[in-house]
């Protein structure tokens, strides 16, 4: 999908000690909002940004440390991208909305809505789990820490972008590779590891969700060894009444190997959030 990066227009609003940079695109009174994984930015979310914003009002951010979102002088941690959330939520005086995270953005939405239930109308679980590293993950963050901090940076980069990719995209859309490969490489080392550093000390969120009650909507790469699909079952297993949907030739990032399918999946849930509402309303 070819996306006009032109029409994306750019905001900052402070927000505490740091400044969020964000997309704010089209209209309506049920706000949807991406959160990215690590390590992107909010242009990960470009192709769905464009596709939804006609007939949604749609908001892409960058965390805190990436992209163009200064990092403040709070220790990075899963809690506290969660209260960026919700804070964020504060400052553009968005009381609910539907919520779409992506891999570590999955980690963060979890948190927040574990936290926070009353402010979310729907989630999207995409390529994500609600697992905790056990001790061989935070060992191997850990020397992923040291490698980076070594001037392995750019080796770093290099194998992060074989595994996140399915082989047919890898083979296939190069420039699509090449384009997340430089998006990684523009992020600081010092965030690449103390977020690192914050993975590897998340809290474990499965026991939370059960108390789910929002309409859920899990999507999965079946490629995806980064968070293999048995982790997507088992989030729609322990979610009542979500739906899933798994898209071939894809991998980690499977909103950007194959945008049209997930954004069919996207935008077919959405709508039926919003319709729902509108009758229940009536």
């Amino acid at each position: 999908m070819n996306v006009n990066q032109e029409t994306i227009v750019e905001k900052v609003i402070p927000l505490n000690d740091f400044s969020i940079c964000y997309n704010d695109r089209g209209t309506g009174s049920v706000p949807v909002i991406f959160i990215h994984g690590f390590p992107f930015d909010k242009s990960s979310w470009y192709p769905q940004m464009e596709y939804l914003s006609d007939e949604f009002r749609v908001i892409s951010y960058d965390i805190r440390g990436f992209g163009k979102s200064t990092a403040g002088k709070e220790n990075e941690s899963i809690d506290l991208f969660a209260d960026d959330l919700i804070n964020f939520m504060d400052a553009l005086s968005i009381r609910k909305a539907i919520v779409c995270g992506l891999s570590m953005g999955g980690y963060i939405l979890l948190n927040a809505i574990s936290r926070h239930p009353e402010r979310f109308y729907a989630i999207v679980l995409s390529d994500t789990q609600c697992n905790a590293d056990d001790e061989a993950g935070k060992q191997k963050r850990i020397e992923t820490i040291s490698h980076v901090l070594a001037g392995g940076f750019q080796s770093f980069a290099d194998e992060f972008v074989k595994k996140i990719f399915c082989s047919d995209t890898l083979k296939t859309k190069p420039e699509l590779v090449k384009g997340i490969l430089k998006t990684i490489l523009s992020t600081s080392t010092i965030t690449v590891t103390k977020t690192l550093n914050a993975l590897a000390n998340r809290s474990d969120t499965c026991n939370s969700l059960q108390q789910i009650s929002v309409p859920a909507l899990i999507i999965c790469g079946s490629e995806d060894i980064i968070t293999p699909p048995i982790k997507s079952e088992f989030l729609n297993n322990s979610i009542r009444g979500s739906r899933i949907h798994f898209i071939d030739k894809a991998g980690h990032l499977s909103n950007l190997e194959q945008p049209e399918e997930f954004n069919n999946h996207l935008i077919n849930f959405i709508s039926a959030v919003r319709n729902q509402m509108d009758n229940s309303s009536i």
